[in-house]
């Protein structure tokens, strides 16, 4: 199923930019494109977007336009794509109701994988957002409201398939090379899942590895 997404930026070459990006992909449908907060509130109840891409940080939008809209349809997910946010605005952001927050510098992998992971009702931070809420010590599960992982652990085929590359003991480079994704884009993924996984290394990636059957644990039966 399409994910329907709408493109909440007051640049115009922002959303021309998103709009290349997003819509040679399959599984997502730009549904519409909003340059305020009142053009997104209209179009919200019209459309029934799945995720909406949002720059709370530019002129005619905020975390209060996020609040709004959510009120019109709770079913939304909201996406933040902004340049780099101050920890205020990161803050007052998840607060709103943002899922999901990337950066703007951040590679067209990134920017896909995240309308889809968010569109599949999954929460996805590039690696410089998870170092800002690290760096911030915001309290994310407070912010949402619910704990990240309340609900049961799901990964995606390529989530899985990292997995499996780290497992088996490939560098980031060899994975990237192999994937046809840059390295950025694969520590970003690792950084993701461990978040999913509510693990803080390698060693347990490994075993979650084992222990799905994402790779044998023969290999593993002689090593020191």
């Amino acid at each position: 199923m399409a994910v329907r997404t709408l493109i909440a930026d007051k640049s115009e070459i922002a959303r021309v930019g998103l709009r290349g990006i997003l819509e040679p992909v399959a599984r997502i449908a730009i549904v519409g494109e909003a340059c305020d907060t009142a053009a997104m509130l209209r179009m919200i109840p019209e459309l029934q977007p799945d995720v909406v891409l949002i720059d709370h940080t530019s002129d005619g939008f905020g975390a209060e336009a996020v609040r709004d809209a959510l009120r019109r349809n709770p079913r939304t997910r909201f996406i933040a794509i902004t340049p780099s946010p101050s920890q205020s605005a990161l803050m007052n952001a998840l607060r709103a109701g943002v899922c999901s927050y990337i950066k703007k510098d951040c590679g067209r992998e990134e920017i896909i994988d995240a309308v889809l992971h968010t569109g599949d009702g999954q929460k996805f931070f590039c690696g410089k957002i998870l170092r800002a809420i690290r760096e911030a010590s915001l309290d994310v599960d407070n912010l949402f409201g619910e704990a990240l992982d309340c609900a049961p652990v799901t990964l995606s085929g390529r989530e899985a398939e990292i997995i499996g590359l780290i497992a088996e003991g490939y560098s980031y480079t060899r994975i990237a090379e192999q994937l046809c994704l840059s390295a950025h884009t694969i520590t970003t993924h690792r950084r993701n899942i461990m978040q999913k996984l509510g693990v803080n290394n390698t060693a347990a990636l490994v075993l979650y590895a084992v222990k799905k059957g994402l790779v044998s644990p023969n290999k593993f039966v002689f090593n020191a």
